[in-house]
């Protein structure tokens, strides 16, 4: 369910940012970015039910002069692959490298344990989250017809090797 709204902001990431893991502490500001930024979002509890599981990388990007989350990103690395399932960055943080980051960091946590390869699915209407994945040498392999709900559309899926 990987998308990201394509609403230019005006927000940039601050200067005193870090990647780290989530903590069961975060899931709140997690699913609160979540809500705006999907029309169909995961709660709180699937957030929450990702803690102890071994094959899930769940990571935020956190202010750290202010300790705002501004981002998180969660992906599945399962043997020799890996799936981003979801990234999004708070409003008014968008376009500013956040998302980048993030990216960055499950690409790092997939090749740390020898996956050889990523995917990850994006509405076809997601120009900017598609630049960004296209950015960091994702391409198309595929389209999986009406994924997404709330509205109805077609994901198209995104493969990297690593």
């Amino acid at each position: 369910m990987t998308t990201m709204r394509s609403t230019p902001t005006s927000g940039v990431p601050p200067r005193h940012m870090v990647v780290r893991q989530a903590r069961p502490s975060d899931v709140d500001d997690v699913a609160a970015i979540e809500r705006r930024a999907f029309s169909d979002p995961w709660s709180a509890s699937s957030f929450r039910a990702l803690f102890g599981n071994p094959v899930v990388d769940f990571a935020v990007a956190e202010d750290t002069i202010t300790g705002r989350l501004l981002g998180y990103v969660v992906a599945w690395i399962v043997v020799d692959e890996a799936e981003i399932a979801n990234l999004a960055v708070a409003e008014g943080m968008r376009r500013g490298g956040i998302g980048t980051r993030l990216l960055d960091h499950a690409l790092e946590a997939a090749a740390k344990r020898k996956a050889r390869v990523v995917f990850l699915e994006v509405r076809e209407s997601n120009a900017a989250a598609q630049a960004l994945y296209l950015s960091r040498q994702f391409a198309v392999a595929g389209r999986r017809a009406k994924y997404y709900r709330k509205p109805v559309e077609d994901a198209l899926v995104l493969r990297r090797e690593l």
